[in-house]
């Protein structure tokens, strides 16, 4: 760059940066007074309100005045609550106020006069307006014009508005790398960002958590973010492609771009693990938005069945998988999680809730005092009477109806038992009189009353009874009268039950149903619900008693979609039926058990037409140095289709060892080497949980700030870490280290993806250890490896 254009762009610089602190010296001094405000409004509240029920007319006026003091108020924080976000975002335009220009003249067709001069556009996390109030300073990187930034090298361009296509020359585009307030680095550059903004941002060490950085969004990875046509978006990418990093700009730019009806908690991510709903907490708001909801598949689940059983989580499940090889039962259970997983048994459990709405659905008596009130007999009887035609779910309620008007006739006649007399002759002089301050306040008892001993006893034992019921009756509201265990145990009880509902379609039956049908009937009478039996039973709880569908929910996000199975897709589709879908994986981190190779989205497609469903292919990778990228890609079918960011740095090593002691010395001199070069973040990978802990037990005294991290573990933070291999997807470190790659610790197939998905979580370094001969997995890479 010629000297007089960095003066002249440094000079623009110095303007919008005094420009902005005037704003932040302004903003800060009505926030002041916006936050004194309503501190008094607060503290004189009730001395500026007139309050007199004396009549209906004081009453209403009484009304209108507390209404007209609270919308005060709450104007009052809500602009306060504006001009804090504002002040945020000034914040971080002060230190660093946009990082592009494109320079933009635009095609008039012939239309008006146009454009003799090229505009300039210039990028930033937000808008600024000059001091007149008409011309942008800087465009947020969500508006339409700025897509030619990420879309577009010079030469013919064009991009998206509301009111339609504006095409036109570009004729210059620019990056920036500003510091507080000072250019340290300015390019200009073609259709892709720039290699030596990348190299800066690639090359430094790793956060405690994921970093929002704009400036270096990708063609492709916009092709993402501004996708507004799709119902159902499938991004498959790479490990280390951006997926997340572009799902979570998407989800800015959706809120930008639909700010005046969609807001943050009608978009839900389902994230893999509590740890990574950690790591990606900070993105949003670094781009002025409010967080969306974040949950897990598990934390759903745990939500809505946590207090019927005892729940596996996926994490249990992946250790039996990986653990209990050879083990009795072994080879049934995983028959059972790919069966379970699908499909084919989704229209099992769909056709046997039919079957209950003719006969078989279990029902639980409502007992009182170690008496049955209502049998489950009455119930059945009752519940089958009813108009068949009708779908099993407005039946259930007819027949909640009916038993609420049973609880209320069976409780008048429990007023005369002698239980209600011995209650109360119990109470106290306290508890009586509020009792009859009750009833007073119900105007039960009116001052005519008084002085009536049968009448005032009648209302007493009435009010006892009533109390008692209240959880009677709370639990028929919550339809805690079906016996849902016993409704999903009866499909398993009778093992030729699934041959007759599949009428002919047997084939669909596992070889294994037998063996699998007395698995599940064990872990049923033990209080447990296995991962993969937890979908299936909500589904057929759902389809007795109701879906629980959330229509506020606009759109709905799915990361690391790979380990989702087929009845989890359908189901989630179910439960958020007007949400778009966006969901982001890599079918070679497919690690569950019931993951069925390169067709791992392939089930969503039975959710939407092909002309509501977008698929994207992300095959660039930018998390590891190239090094590591063509080392890894040699694990996988297919992985010379990964394509490597130009980051050079060391190869992958692997060391062999024989002595335990030897190797545990030789992993903690590799830490403290890493450590010695700069690495924020080393994480020491080991297979299981059980090894981790071993690995961690083993570690810790001579690397005493190591952290074991388990599924529990709630906050990702920079550091050296000991962690099971599935744990660390989606997370990234500086430094990796393979605690153990012997060939009888990864010999499954099964395992190949859960090693490459361990090792491709090194951004700089990687260094494997092995304890006897390596798995057959790095046969292909071994001659490229630093031995």
């Amino acid at each position: 760059m010629e000297d007089e254009q960095i003066k002249a762009e440094q000079k623009r610089v110095d303007r919008v940066v005094g420009w902005i602190s005037e704003q932040i010296d302004t903003l800060r001094e009505q926030t002041g007074e916006v936050r004194t405000d309503i501190v008094g409004i607060r503290r004189d509240f009730w001395d500026d309100v007139t309050v007199n029920f004396e009549d209906a007319a004081e009453a209403a006026e009484t009304a209108a005045s507390l209404k007209q003091q609270a919308e005060v108020l709450i104007e009052r924080e809500h602009a306060h609550g504006r001009a804090e976000r504002q002040l945020k975002l000034l914040l971080k335009l002060q230190q660093s106020p946009y990082f592009g220009r494109v320079d933009f003249t635009q095609e008039t067709n012939g239309v008006g006069a146009g454009q003799d001069e090229p505009e300039s556009i210039y990028l930033g996390v937000g808008s600024l307006l000059d001091e007149s109030g008409t011309n942008y300073l800087i465009y947020d990187w969500r508006a339409p014009v700025s897509s030619l930034y990420y879309d577009y090298s010079p030469g013919p361009a064009k991009y998206d508005t509301p009111t339609g296509e504006i095409e036109g020359e570009m004729t210059l585009k620019r990056q920036y790398v500003i510091r507080r307030g000072h250019i340290s680095g300015m390019f200009d550059t073609g259709v892709t960002i720039g290699d030596e903004l990348l190299q800066e941002v690639l090359g430094k060490q790793s956060d405690a958590q994921m970093k929002s950085i704009v400036a270096t969004i990708q063609h492709e990875q916009n092709l993402i973010i501004r996708n507004e046509r799709a119902k159902l978006l499938v991004v498959q990418g790479a490990a280390g492609s951006g997926k997340t990093s572009a799902a979570l700009q998407r989800i800015a730019y959706l809120l930008y771009r639909y700010r005046e009806t969609l807001t943050a908690d009608q978009v839900v991510l389902f994230s893999p693990n509590p740890m990574f709903n950690s790591y990606v907490s900070t993105v949003l708001p670094e781009l002025g938005e409010q967080n969306m909801q974040q949950t897990t598949y598990q934390q759903y689940l745990e939500h809505r069945l946590g207090q019927s059983f005892a729940l596996e989580d996926p994490f249990a499940q992946m250790e039996y998988t990986l653990g209990a090889i050879g083990q009795p039962q072994y080879e049934t259970r995983l028959a059972a999680i790919r069966y379970k997983s699908g499909v084919s048994f989704m229209s099992l459990i769909t056709r046997y809730a039919a079957a209950l709405s003719e006969s078989g659905l279990r029902f639980k008596a409502i007992k009182f005092r170690g008496r049955i009130l209502i049998s489950a007999e009455a119930m059945q009887e009752r519940f089958y009477s009813l108009n068949r035609s009708l779908s099993l779910p407005n039946r259930i309620r007819m027949l909640a109806e009916w038993l609420l008007k049973e609880l209320t006739d069976l409780s008048r006649k429990e007023r005369k038992k002698q239980w209600v007399e011995d209650e109360m002759e119990l109470l106290d002089n306290e508890a009586y009189m509020h009792a009859f301050d009750e009833l007073r306040r119900k105007e039960q008892l009116t001052s005519d009353s008084f002085g009536d001993l049968d009448r005032e006893k009648d209302l007493l034992a009435a009010t006892i009874v009533q109390e008692r019921f209240k959880r009677l009756r709370s639990r028929v509201k919550k339809l805690k009268f079906i016996d849902m265990p016993s409704s999903y145990r009866e499909l398993f009880a009778d093992q030729t039950k699934a041959s007759s509902l599949l009428d002919g379609e047997e084939s669909s039956i596992p070889e294994a149903w037998e063996q699998i049908c007395g698995l599940t009937l064990e872990q049923l009478a033990a209080g447990v619900l296995h991962y993969e039996d937890a979908t299936p039973y909500l589904y057929l709880k759902d389809l007795i008693e109701g879906f629980q569908t959330n229509t506020s929910v606009h759109h709905l996000f799915i990361d690391e979609a790979q380990d989702y199975s087929p009845f989890q897709f359908h189901y989630l589709k179910r439960i958020f039926p007007r949400a778009k879908m966006t969901v982001l994986g890599d079918v070679n981190q497919s690690i569950f058990a019931h993951a069925t190779g390169g067709n791992g989205f392939q089930p969503l497609s039975e959710l939407f037409t092909d002309a509501e469903t977008e698929k994207i292919v992300l095959k660039r990778s930018y998390r590891s140095t190239r090094e590591i990228i063509d080392f890894t890609s040699l694990m996988i079918e297919d992985g010379e289709q990964i394509i490597p960011f130009n980051r050079h740095g060391e190869k992958p090593a692997i060391t062999v060892v024989r002595d335990k002691n030897e190797h545990i010395r030789l992993i903690g001199e590799k830490i403290s080497a890493f450590r010695k070069d700069g690495a924020q973040s080393i994480a020491v990978i080991a297979k299981t949980a059980e090894e981790s802990g071993e690995a961690y037990e083993a570690l810790k005294a001579s690397n005493p700030e190591i952290r074991l991290i388990a599924k529990e573990t709630v906050t990702f933070e920079q550091g050296t870490v000991v962690i099971p291999s599935y744990l660390a997807k989606g997370v990234e470190f500086d430094a990796v280290i393979i605690f153990d790659a012997a060939n009888d610790v990864y010999s499954q197939e099964s395992e190949r993806r859960l090693f490459y998905t361990a090792c491709t979580r090194a951004m700089h370094d990687l260094h494997i250890f092995s304890t006897g001969e390596p798995t057959r997995f790095l046969d292909r890479a071994l001659p490229s490896l630093t031995l």
